[in-house]
């Protein structure tokens, strides 16, 4: 039954372009193909680019700043439909390594500026193509904490002692170890530098095991950096070379802790503290979907242009290069806003529009001037053959007012036009053309046996 009806839908569908315009079939066949390739690569398109429905963070430790801040970001996500999905990491470093390993299924990432290209990791701006920024969203401070009776004001102060620098793959660690190096200790020499998560870095300057510990957001929650100032035989290293090491480490930059922020009853801090820090990215893969762009740095927008301790509002997230280019979408972000649909449209309402006006507005202004052309074509080329009839047609006629020939000569010539043009392929749109031409031929015919006849009979 099926194969009964292929051959009526295909004769149905060349039809318009065998019998209206005359083309030959494999012709009419070419056309149709034409119509519906363009037509599958509208549709293709349409799905191909839809924006996915979901995405995945690198983010940082469990209770971390950066975790902390994925799953707000997740929660705003939500909202538009797209699903967040978090993976858990040491920080920074680990964060950079899954993006730049295509193996690992991962779109977007928080990563602090300054681990690209340091001593420390030997990641370098090759290691990092295809990845950009999609802003920097907040100064991340790094604090060091220490338990001593005497207050410490140089970090070579800490040489000979046991640092916990943060755990392997976190940006804590990164830049602890750098600081360090510039102030000559090294991993392997007579200071102990330890490799711990800050959980256990803080039960061991607890319990008298560390003497100093390092802690950022990306491996530290918010709630034990909280408790370690609060706590009374704890000290908070003041980095009075601030200055100078945000000018050597052009990623750094001098965060003040003001006097009282923490505790202003119990005055925590009790002083002004200098500290230094990088800013953090938000990273991507160079092939996130433009749309998920906006949404994300929409959701930056709402978690960190929030003021507080070391921003002020709206501040972040800012269009600001670190170790990786801004992304064109990114910029044109910062410069205008959301593209014109999803400023008042629902997120899916807006793609599936954009997506249209993408795929198959484009495929009407290709197709019709295509489809015109065609009968156009066609016309000139069945102009051009009546024509060249024609030219015959009038020589004939000349040639018998002339008498050039006798009158059986030009009738078998008007035999041999009309014999051409009867077996001319007309398209319907051309058939007064072509009648118009045969009434021609038939009165010529008369003229020429009717001065056969004023020949045969002179008066």
């Amino acid at each position: 039954m099926e194969e009964r009806l292929k051959p009526g839908i295909v004769a149905r569908l060349l039809s318009p372009f065998t019998e209206l315009f005359g083309l030959s079939r494999w012709v009419a066949y070419f056309v149709l193909i034409f119509v519906a390739a363009v037509v599958l690569l509208a549709v293709f398109w349409f799905f191909y680019s839809a924006p996915p429905r979901s995405l995945t963070i690198t983010a940082g430790a469990p209770s971390s700043g950066f975790e902390t801040n994925a799953f707000r970001y997740k929660q705003l996500l939500a909202k538009k439909g797209v699903t967040l999905k978090i993976l858990s990491s040491q920080g920074s470093f680990e964060n950079l390594q899954r993006l730049t390993n295509r193996s690992v299924s991962v779109d977007i990432g928080f990563v602090q500026s300054g681990i690209v290209g340091t001593n420390v990791n030997q990641m370098h701006e090759e290691d990092t193509h295809g990845l950009v920024s999609l802003g920097s969203i907040y100064n991340q401070p790094l604090i060091i904490f220490y338990r001593n009776t005497n207050v410490v004001s140089l970090l070579s102060e800490f040489k000979g002692k046991r640092i916990a620098v943060g755990p392997v793959g976190s940006g804590t660690r990164a830049l602890s170890l750098e600081l360090l190096r510039l102030n000559g200790i090294e991993p392997g020499a007579n200071t102990a530098l330890l490799d711990l998560e800050a959980e256990d870095a803080a039960k061991a300057m607890a319990e008298g095991r560390v003497e100093a510990v390092f802690l950022m957001g990306d491996s530290a929650s918010t709630s034990l950096l909280r408790r370690l100032l609060q706590a009374s035989d704890v000290k908070i290293f003041d980095v009075g070379q601030a200055d100078a090491y945000v000018r050597r480490l052009t990623y750094l930059n001098k965060l003040t802790f003001p006097k009282g922020v923490i505790d202003f009853g119990k005055n925590i801090p009790a002083r002004d503290v200098s500290l230094v820090g990088p800013t953090v990215e938000l990273v991507a893969r160079e092939k996130l979907h433009p749309a998920l762009v906006d949404l994300v740095i929409e959701a930056a927008q709402e978690v960190h242009g929030t003021p507080g301790i070391f921003r002020r509002k709206n501040e972040f997230p800012a269009a600001l290069e670190h170790d990786f280019p801004l992304s064109a979408e990114a910029v044109r972000y910062y410069k205008s806003g959301k593209k014109f649909l999803y400023g008042f449209l629902p997120f899916w309402l807006a793609s599936v529009v954009n997506r249209v006006l993408v795929a198959f507005v484009p495929a009407v202004v290709l197709l019709i001037p295509a489809l015109r052309m065609v009968p156009t074509l066609l016309r000139l080329r069945v102009k051009l053959q009546l024509y060249r009839w024609y030219r015959r047609l009038l020589a004939l006629e000349r040639d018998l007012r002339l008498h050039v020939q006798g009158k059986e000569e030009l009738s078998t010539r008007l035999d041999s036009i009309e014999r051409g043009v009867n077996h001319m392929k007309v398209p319907a749109s051309s058939a007064d053309q072509f009648y118009a031409l045969r009434t021609n031929i038939e009165l010529v015919r008369e003229h020429l046996e009717q001065s056969a006849r004023e020949q045969r009979n002179p008066s």
